[in-house]
């Protein structure tokens, strides 16, 4: 917000800005966090949250770079109508001009549409003359032929059938111990592994063997890797885009193809069309669709830490998990009026808003009276704790299970408990979720970054959970259960994918192993593979971050009141 509110400031930067008047997301990615912000550099600038201190620092650092992003729009749009003079069509004009555009406004200032669009055509011919023909207008030529198509789809069919399916070891102890070993690093332990070994073992191809035959335990499908029960051969595809790319191991050869050349910047360093063609399709229908063993062993590690993975902080609050079983139910059923107590009690503690007592609703059962009543303590800075139905303390957003149909009302809502009590520098001890018995806040908080904690996973699970649980949209999926629109409203897409985030965890680490072995750019190390797979989580969370923003957005314009409510 404090981002969106500067740029509304500035003058001449609307081939920057999106149709709102914010700036548009890659402008935020390729030129204001890279080149002006460095939030590296700057790191009161680099968080979500910003203190009143990082906020004067990002508004000082745009406006003193006011004049090279007005000069840095001026070339856009110059250098998109000698584009379109030179009738080039190849690329998204954003992602290749904008850091280009950037560079001419901070050596040559504001263009002369007239006397620069010499240079203008000059950076474009060097821009896609770094293609050496791998365009994707070649590719879908090369692929168009009715003869090569006959040709290439024999080729398939004779590699799906070539397959091996015989009968492979189970590694799922090796595996879970090289995310161990993996984690190890985190904390600055001596624990090491072999990954050669792993490798040499051919653990990544057994387990994509295994992923064909169903024997892993879940289905490609449940992890949301293919539409279907089993991955089927691929097609070669007449076109492709990235807004209706298919699932990874849905995806036609053109479309694969097309996803490499899009996201390659010097196009010269890869093959030959007719060469990236015929390797994919042998990548196409190896295992897990990787041709390196390395990476499946990569692949192989992130479906094993993807399982565990649970945003929402609970695992009752999961939708079904990943082999197919329902996710565990609670202790004991809760009534509708101790979830709404518990609801109440998220919001209060997550927010801080409730500014005077609460009336309590006549009617409710003891518990979740109490529940209530504790309430305007809370809300005027004492921690209480406060207890479901079952005296137990679990986090509120379990009632967003409870809207599907499954029992979720759970108590109120420990995770904030824990929060608003670590704000106030309380010392007392907590009771745990499992009703364990008192819990101090420091351990609670180590549980938090991963160093321990009581929902098993394995220290990498512990470690990526952690992270995860500490954002700021993970709250405010918990708190939306509070709304009444919320789970058709624009934040209910986003609560449904952190019921299930193995799934857009694994298609963006397939991706990336994709990206890899098209490169021949294996894992060599394990502190690599660990650094692999930690980014493909702060990737996910950094994206769902953005949706939250967006969808904030959205509820902010259809109501007036919301913003307030945000700032506060």
């Amino acid at each position: 917000m404090v981002l969106d509110e500067v740029w509304r400031r500035l003058d001449g930067v609307e081939p920057l800005s999106g149709p709102h008047g914010g700036p548009l997301r890659r402008t935020v990615k390729l030129i204001l966090d890279p080149l002006v912000i460095r939030p590296v550099q700057n790191p009161q600038c680099a968080g979500s949250m910003l203190s009143a201190d990082g906020a004067v620092l990002l508004a000082t650092r745009i406006h003193a770079a006011a004049d090279v992003l007005r000069a840095t729009a001026a070339w856009f749009t110059l250098l998109k109508q000698t584009r379109r003079g030179l009738r080039i069509t190849e690329g998204n004009a954003q992602d290749l001009y904008f850091q280009r555009c950037f560079e001419l406004a901070t050596v040559s200032g504001m263009p002369d549409p007239a006397g620069d669009r010499a240079a203008a055509e000059s950076a474009l011919r060097e821009i896609h003359g770094l293609s050496a023909g791998r365009t994707t207008q070649a590719l879908k030529e090369y692929l168009s032929e009715p003869a090569r198509v006959g040709e290439l789809t024999e080729l398939i069919q004779t590699a799906w059938r070539r397959r091996p399916l015989t009968e492979v070891p189970d590694h799922t102890d090796l595996l879970a111990g090289l995310l161990e070993a993996c984690a190890a690093t985190r904390f600055e332990d001596s624990g090491a592994v072999d990954l050669d070994a792993v490798i040499d073992a051919s653990v990544g191809t057994h387990t994509g063997i295994r992923l064909w035959l169903n024997e892993i335990g879940c289905t490609a499908q449940e992890f949301g890797l293919t539409l279907y029960p089993l991955p089927l051969p691929p097609q070669v595809g007449f076109s492709a885009s990235t807004a209706t790319l298919g699932l990874p191991l849905d995806r036609t050869i053109h479309e694969r193809v097309f996803t490499v050349l899009q996201a390659s910047s010097e196009r010269a360093d890869l093959p030959p069309i007719p060469e990236l063609v015929d390797a994919e399709i042998a990548r196409a229908c190896a295992p897990w669709a990787l041709l390196d063993e390395s990476l499946r062993v990569a692949a192989a590690a992130g479906a094993a830490l993807a399982v565990n993975l649970c945003p929402l902080g609970d695992p009752r609050l999961r939708g079904h998990s990943p082999n197919g079983d329902a996710a565990p139910t609670p202790r004991a059923p809760l009534t509708l009026a101790s979830s709404a107590a518990g609801l109440m009690g998220a919001a209060v503690s997550l927010t801080g808003t409730a500014a005077g007592p609460l009336d309590i609703p006549s009617g409710l059962p003891g518990a979740a009276a109490a529940g209530v009543a504790g309430l305007t303590t809370a809300a005027a800075g004492t921690v209480v704790p406060l207890a479901g139905s079952d005296g137990s303390l679990d986090t509120a957003a379990g009632s967003m299970a409870g809207s599907a149909g499954a029992p979720g009302g759970l108590g109120a809502a420990a995770a904030s408990t824990v929060r608003t009590a670590e704000l106030a520098g309380a010392t007392a001890d907590l009771p745990d979720s499992a009703g364990r018995g008192p819990v101090p806040v420091a351990e609670t908080r180590r549980a938090r970054e991963g160093a321990v904690g009581p929902d098993g996973g394995g220290a990498a699970a512990r470690v990526i959970n952690g992270r995860w649980q500490r954002e700021a949209y993970v709250l405010q999926a918990r708190r939306m259960a509070v709304r009444a629109d919320a789970v058709d409203g624009p934040l209910g897409a986003i609560a449904a994918d952190l019921r299930v985030p193995w799934r857009s965890y694994l298609r963006r680490l397939w991706a990336r192993l994709h990206g890899r072995d098209v490169r021949d750019f294996p894992v060599y190390a394990a502190d690599e593979l660990w650094d692999l797979l930690d980014g493909v989580a702060r990737s996910v969370i950094l994206d769902h971050r953005m949706r939250v923003k967006r969808a904030l957005a959205v509820i902010a314009a259809a109501d007036p009141g919301e913003r307030e409510s945000r700032a506060g």
